[in-house]
């Protein structure tokens, strides 16, 4: 195809007359040279054995090749990721659609290995219809003579793929079944050459601002967990350990996300862990405890000389009792001056998204409306008519109740909880227990529903349903053990007290004694702009049910 130019004096070479500059696919628009592409992978874990060439050694070679054979390059298409199994490649998926449209006239690829594992049927959609290039084989998709070679290392790569994943796997399978780390350490912990075992790290890392005094991680992951299980809060201790010149592992400032990771976290029990199978939706992202295939038992991932210094189970439970919200925390006070609304809190949910509501002014609005504007119909109450609806509703349901109401009895259990005169921190820590391991053998179904322990994780789905069951077996035993027998005195709550009782009480006991009887408060939308409020139409309340009705709801439903 000719292309006109336009002349220039001295005998300079004739450049191309960019108006009539040609817009043939494949072809370059500057050098008039056809276009070809790089495809370039290297794995992100190089296995053991594996010497694959670098990034930037591939390039080389490439643009090396177009040159020779008179080519161009169009675009360099650089992957760092596994060819193996499902990983999703989209630059691969790009450079292919680009050379089977005719976009550039070769794609070049290093080796056969380089372009995928998958064999075959990676290299059959390019066979005799688009022509890629193979450097370390010397093999063309293009050549009818290369068809049955490239078809026939493609398998072999496939194979040695597969053989060198089915040994990896084996290797870390034994490496776990001894109790080795095969990760990078954790924060606060160090891992030992040749054993693989985990020891805490007490290398000085880091000065105090306060007093200039040098601290070790493992000193930090120790005051993270007393910290938190004393009652503060994970946000308000990465402030304080940012402001006095901490940093985690990789020199990042601390976060309440940060923290929960620490504490729930088993390895720093001593436990060896797994992660997350890969794709799992992110409320599966916490590590669990490895099972040993054989014996079915949890192991070890630190020596024994480390195990006495690692976290005790008893300190590690409760801190994430009280970060869960299972444990309330007596030295938990409200700040002076503070206001407490008696409606506050998730109690209070729109109708339409089953959002929080929070106070907004001087009316109660939902919390995803006021977010982003992901509710479609928020719903909004005025505050005093919220409030007295509710209150009144309250006070006419106790009034009304019979002797062998369960709601009498539920809110019997509540008040001896908010009050406990007669038990002591042991039971309010029994308490607090049955309430976590509830939460854990309810968070086993949840995964089990959600094909958490579907294919490899098989193994881990009845350890993990046991482990969920015994806990909380033995922790409605010990709690039956320290609460003695008795009744408890509600009837200044009743036969019409409850009015009286509530508006003579300071803010903070108002909202639990609403929350001795009351489960939520659902609130509709109104139908239209300054609308009275109607709390029989708009609000529905849930009341409380006494604990033992609640665990046979749950038997029923697992």
């Amino acid at each position: 195809m000719s292309t006109a130019t336009t002349a220039h004096p001295a005998g300079r070479r004739s450049l191309p007359n960019k108006s009539m500059e040609t817009t043939q696919p494949g072809i370059c628009p500057c050098h008039g040279r056809p276009q070809a592409d790089l495809l370039l992978r290297k794995s992100k874990i190089v296995r053991e054995g594996e010497r694959a060439l670098s990034i930037r050694a591939q390039e080389d070679r490439g643009r090396a090749w177009v040159a020779e054979q008179g080519y161009c390059v169009r675009t360099v298409w650089k992957e760092n990721l596994s060819a193996w199994s499902d990983v999703k490649r989209p630059k691969m998926d790009a450079a292919l659609d680009a050379v089977l449209a005719g976009e550039v006239s070769v794609l070049w690829c290093y080796a056969l290995d380089r372009f995928s594992r998958k064999g075959a049927e990676a290299v059959v959609p390019i066979l005799g219809r688009a022509r890629v290039y193979f450097d370390y084989e010397r093999l063309d998709s293009s050549e009818e003579r290369d068809r049955r070679w490239i078809l026939d290392r493609a398998e072999n790569a496939r194979e040695y793929s597969a053989r060198l994943s089915h040994n990896v796997r084996g290797t870390k399978a034994q490496q776990q079944r001894e109790g080795k780390w095969l990760g990078k350490a954790p924060f606060g912990l160090a891992v030992v050459p040749g054993t693989r075992r985990l020891i805490p790290d007490t290398t000085p890392y880091m000065c105090v601002l306060a007093d200039r005094q040098e601290v070790s991680p493992w000193d930090v992951v120790k005051r993270i967990f007393k910290a938190i299980a004393d009652g503060t809060s994970a946000r308000a201790l990465s402030g304080t350990l940012n402001s006095e010149g901490l940093r985690t592992g990789t020199g990042a400032y601390w976060r309440a996300s940060t923290i929960w990771a620490i504490v729930v976290h088993p390895v720093y029990e001593g436990w060896l862990t797994v992660a997350p199978a890969v794709g799992k939706q992110k409320s599966h992202k916490r590590p669990s405890r490895y099972v040993h295939p054989d014996t079915g038992e949890n192991v070890r991932c630190v020596t024994d000389e480390a195990l006495p210094r690692m976290i005790p189970a008893e300190l590690a439970e409760r801190a994430r009792r009280v970060m869960a919200g299972h444990q309330i925390m007596d030295n938990k006070k409200r700040a002076p001056g503070r206001q407490v609304h008696p409606l506050h809190g998730k109690k209070t949910t729109c109708s339409n998204c089953g959002s929080a509501m929070s106070l907004q002014g001087r009316s109660y609005t939902c919390n995803r409306h006021d977010a982003n504007g992901g509710c479609s119909a928020p719903a909004s109450a005025f505050r005093p008519a919220l409030l007295r609806y509710v209150v009144d509703a309250w006070s006419a349901r106790l009034h009304s109740a019979e002797d062998d109401d369960p709601l009498l009895i539920a809110v019997a259990e509540r008040w001896q909880a908010i009050t406990r005169p007669e038990e002591g921190a042991e039971v309010a820590e029994a308490r607090a227990e049955v309430a976590a391991a509830k939460a854990e053998l309810d968070k086993f179904h949840q995964d089990d529903a959600a094909g958490f322990y579907a294919g490899r994780s098989a193994r881990y789905r009845m350890p993990a349903k046991q482990r969920a069951e015994a806990r909380l077996d033995a922790a409605e035993e010990r709690l039956s053990g320290l609460v003695g027998g008795g009744t408890v005195d509600i009837t200044w709550l009743l036969e019409g007290h409850a009015a009286d009782t509530w508006h003579q009480a300071d803010p903070q006991l108002q909202r639990d004694l609403l929350h001795l009887a009351i489960d939520q408060v659902i609130v509709t939308p109104a139908h239209g702009k300054r609308v009275r409020f109607n709390g029989a139409e708009r609000v529905t309340i849930v009341w409380a049910t006494p604990e033992q009705a609640e665990d046979d709801d749950y038997a029923q439903a697992a």
